[in-house]
């Protein structure tokens, strides 16, 4: 449905008919990372799962939280991951980064990175306007930020575009509340060495799904979450209004 405000009024018109409804909203995952993660498998594993389908789906994950003594070798990571991702023509074998969808989401994605880039963040890859190499379409390449605060728009608001937040924090208990600081509550990772303290930090994690050590996707469980994704333009100040993806 895109914004919150369009499922309340999807709601309310199906309520006089007692209409059963699942709705399409939005999400901001965290893939946390904690201190004994193994980053040889983290970190391409979270790239994936963010840059997808060009970053348009509503369980990508676009916030990485690391400690803050491997923030600098894991956004380093980062940006080496990047090479796998080639921009072109989705018909060519060898592309694995397609255009986004529209026009509107191509504006806005460009509003977010220089929105990011006005509040004081630091731009590791890619970038704002059409890609480089490129003419014609809406081709963004992929985008990688540091130094992006829980309260700028780019920490809580989702982008639904090819762009990857890469922020610190201080300790678990820090970096879960980190994870918690955005209104959506979709899905989530997180990444430990140990199956147990994994598995604790998840139960923490105020969303509906959460993916251990890069396990893959059951679509046999259940799928769903909760929050209010119209309180995330609060939180940070809406850059844009733009169709975006998932929260019943």
């Amino acid at each position: 449905t895109g914004s919150g405000a369009v499922a309340r009024r999807i709601l309310a018109s199906a309520a006089g008919s007692l209409k059963r409804v699942a709705l399409e909203l939005g999400g901001k995952s965290a893939a946390l990372l904690l201190d004994d993660a193994d980053l040889d498998a983290a970190v391409p594993a979270v790239v994936r799962r963010c840059m997808n389908n060009s970053g348009q789906a509503c369980v990508a994950q676009s916030r990485l939280l690391t400690p803050r003594h491997l923030h600098q070798e894991v956004a380093q990571r980062v940006t080496a991951a990047l090479k796998e991702w080639t921009l072109g023509d989705p018909a060519d074998e060898s592309t694995r980064l397609g255009p986004v969808a529209s026009a509107r989401q191509f504006d806005s994605i460009n509003r977010h990175i220089d929105a990011a880039l006005d509040a004081g963040a630091t731009l590791l890859a890619g970038g704002a306007c059409r890609a480089a190499g490129f003419e014609r379409g809406y081709f963004i390449a992929p985008t990688v930020f540091t130094g992006v605060t829980r309260t700028m728009a780019l920490g809580c608001e989702e982008v639904f575009g090819p762009v990857l937040a890469v922020m610190p924090y201080d300790g678990d208990e820090d970096g879960i509340d980190l994870a918690n600081a955005t209104p959506y509550g979709l899905s989530g990772a997180v990444w430990s060495g140990n199956q147990t303290r994994a598995m604790n930090a998840a139960r923490r994690m105020r969303t509906g799904q959460v993916i251990l050590n890069g396990a893959p996707p059951n679509p046999a469980s259940p799928f769903g979450g909760f929050g209010n994704p119209d309180s995330a333009a609060k939180m940070a100040g809406s850059v844009s209004k733009h169709s975006s993806s998932s929260n019943p």
